[in-house]
């Protein structure tokens, strides 16, 4: 079943993927109400679409404008991604709303632009990043942009890039200012960056070679719980000898913390090597694994 590995975490695991995403929705909630709206700067993505709305009415409407903007994103996520993904992004969601409400009262930070740009989109970015690597997501946009992918084969960088692009012109064009259109664009680089290293590689893709002594059990679970496809290689031990199966597989970068997971739950001692991809191409439709409901797999040729 899609999702169903999730609810085996443990309890712990769960409390502590809990107080990363908490952490994460209180600095992006401090980093846009206590730097970027009170300087009129904005993010990409729905979030900037919501920060625009908001200086065209009352900075108050701000987390109103983003859960309205949010909700049919979190629709497209339950029915194109996963459901464990839909559960981490409504929490996300629900708690940066929250934290908004809390820092409501909280002076906000006056300074030089280039300090609240680099603070404010520092803070972003790790707030987003620390979401992002416990398996959410606050921006809907990249959600759209994987579903575009899948349909259109843009990447899912190409499809982000386009949008806030047209999101920080259409800010300059609407209030007549694009001096601060720029500056939105350089505190959205500067908290893209920081994102970056928070998640340890910003590629839409990576790919992951798994040597475990449950080798089967491991190509069910990845098949059949996360609807990925994958290759079995075989290989030798070159200090035992012994003949092994080696899996490849190709997984989204939002997904990739949860294939871990699922790894090691079943093969503790398993190995693994993940690396970047920047391109795939490949010159037929791969097959879909019987039990696949929600997403289309990536099968390695």
């Amino acid at each position: 079943m899609v999702g169903g590995y999730a609810g085996q975490k443990s309890k712990s695991q769960h409390i502590l993927s809990f107080f990363w995403t908490a952490l994460g929705a209180f600095l992006a909630a401090l980093s846009i109400k206590i730097f970027l709206l009170p300087n009129d700067l904005i993010d990409g993505g729905i979030i900037g679409i919501a920060m625009i709305l908001t200086r065209l009415s009352k900075q108050i409407l701000f987390p109103f404008y983003f859960i309205i903007l949010t909700l049919p994103f979190t629709y497209l996520s339950y029915k194109f991604i996963r459901r464990t993904f839909f559960i981490q992004m409504i929490i996300a969601v629900i708690l940066f709303s929250f934290f908004l409400g809390l820092l409501d009262k909280m002076a906000p930070f006056e300074s030089e632009a280039l300090e609240v740009i680099v603070i404010g989109g520092a803070i972003l970015g790790i707030g987003a990043g620390l979401i992002i690597r416990n398996g959410g997501c606050l921006d809907g946009t990249e959600i759209l942009a994987i579903i575009i992918n899948r349909k259109k084969g843009f990447t899912v960088g190409q499809v982000v890039l386009f949008i806030n692009i047209f999101i920080f012109v259409a800010y300059g064009l609407i209030f007549r200012d694009w001096h601060i259109a720029f500056r939105s664009l350089l505190t959205y680089v500067v908290a893209f960056k920081m994102m970056d290293i928070v998640i340890v590689g910003l590629d839409e893709l990576k790919s992951v070679i798994i040597i475990s002594k449950k080798p089967k059990e491991l190509t069910r679970l990845v098949m059949h719980e996360m609807g990925l496809g994958l290759t079995v290689m075989y290989g030798r031990g070159g200090y035992s000898g012994e003949a092994t199966e080696i899996l490849f597989v190709i997984v989204e970068r939002l997904e990739l913390a949860d294939l871990k997971d699922l790894i090691l739950r079943e093969d503790p001692t398993a190995f693994m090597a993940v690396e970047n991809l920047h391109e795939v191409v490949y010159g037929r439709q791969a097959k879909m694994p019987k039990k696949r409901t929600r997403k289309r797999a990536i099968t390695a040729k």
